[in-house]
């Protein structure tokens, strides 16, 4: 793709002087405010790893359905697999064009969140899977924390407010497969119709094939994919929400391939999500006499179950 895209380099913000730190700062602050997607490079996560991880989750995904529906046991789908044309994006009329798995935070027996979130569930069928997906986990989530350390400093605040909010967080790793689509498919559907993510920051690292776009400030609609070795971060619900909109939530899509390379694709988003109590109530330092505070106040997991209900993964209540 072009470098339309704002890029940083994350060892400037880790490893680099003072110059390089700010500079940082400042190209990802903007980036999320101005444009809604940043590229990150040098994030210190293994290729061998990606590759490993991806080749494990497509080995699931190429299982009979009977032997990956066995994977579909927990509530909405927090962990494990959900079928295909389960999941549909906010307000769409029909569902997207994918089936995905989750893997979520793994804690400790004695830790106060341990009993909060569901186990997470893992294919005996793809023995390594487990410790793969773990590995990428824990570097994602090492990865978003640096991440949000420097755009707090972009907003004059602690250097931790952010990070805090995800320790022992509700996050989400999925790999997701859009297959071929199908001949005679409903016109309106589309791989992954357009939406905004729930959660604070999404990282995603590069995709097995072509198709993500975002919507940019202006209203175009953008082709982006990560390039080899690079993750693409953009703004969620949840970062607007606390930064009373200064944050705009990306709206992005996957639209459907051409005929001539109608295959699978395949894409592996971490979504980074704070713990379930975290409190969500827009920050003080985002409001004005000018811009008042945008949403009432609601926890992390309140909201999340709002938006699960809204986009078909938990029913409406009764």
């Amino acid at each position: 793709m072009a470098r339309n895209v704002p890029h940083v380099v994350l060892t400037d913000f880790t490893q680099g002087n003072t110059a390089q730190k700010e500079a940082f700062i400042q190209t990802l602050g903007k980036g999320l405010v101005d444009f809604g997607f940043v590229t990150v490079s040098s994030h210190g996560i293994a290729a061998t790893l990606i590759e490993q991880v991806y080749q494990a989750h497509v080995r699931f995904f190429d299982l009979p359905a009977s032997a990956k529906n066995r994977y579909d046991c927990v509530t909405g789908g927090a962990r494990g697999y959900t079928p295909f044309g389960r999941e549909q994006a906010k307000d769409a009329k029909v569902a997207d064009l994918k089936e995905f798995f989750h893997v979520g935070q793994s804690l400790a027996a004695d830790h106060p969140l341990a009993q909060v979130y569901p186990a997470n569930v893992w294919p005996e069928e793809i023995p390594d899977m487990e410790i793969l997906s773990l590995d990428l986990y824990r570097a994602m989530e090492r990865v978003a924390g640096e991440l949000l350390q420097a755009l707090a400093l972009y907003f004059h605040l602690p250097t931790d407010t952010f990070r805090n909010m995800i320790q022992a967080g509700d996050s989400i790793l999925r790999s997701i497969h859009y297959p071929p689509v199908a001949l005679g498919v409903e016109p309106a559907a589309m791989r992954a119709a357009a939406h905004e993510d729930i959660n604070l920051i999404t990282l995603l690292i590069e995709s097995k094939g072509q198709g993500l776009q975002i919507l940019t400030r202006e209203g175009n609609w953008l082709d982006v994919d990560a390039l080899q070795g690079d993750i693409v971060v953009d703004s969620g619900d949840m970062l607007s929400r606390i930064c009373n909109g200064i944050v705009p939530a990306t709206t992005h899509r996957v639209i459907n391939p051409p005929g001539d390379k109608n295959e699978s694709r395949y894409s592996m988003p971490f979504f980074v999500h704070p713990y379930p109590s975290c409190d969500l109530t827009v920050m003080e330092a985002f409001v004005s006499a000018d811009r008042p505070a945008q949403w009432p106040p609601i926890t992390a997991g309140d909201f999340l179950t709002q938006r699960l209900r809204e986009i078909g993964l938990l029913p409406n209540p009764v």
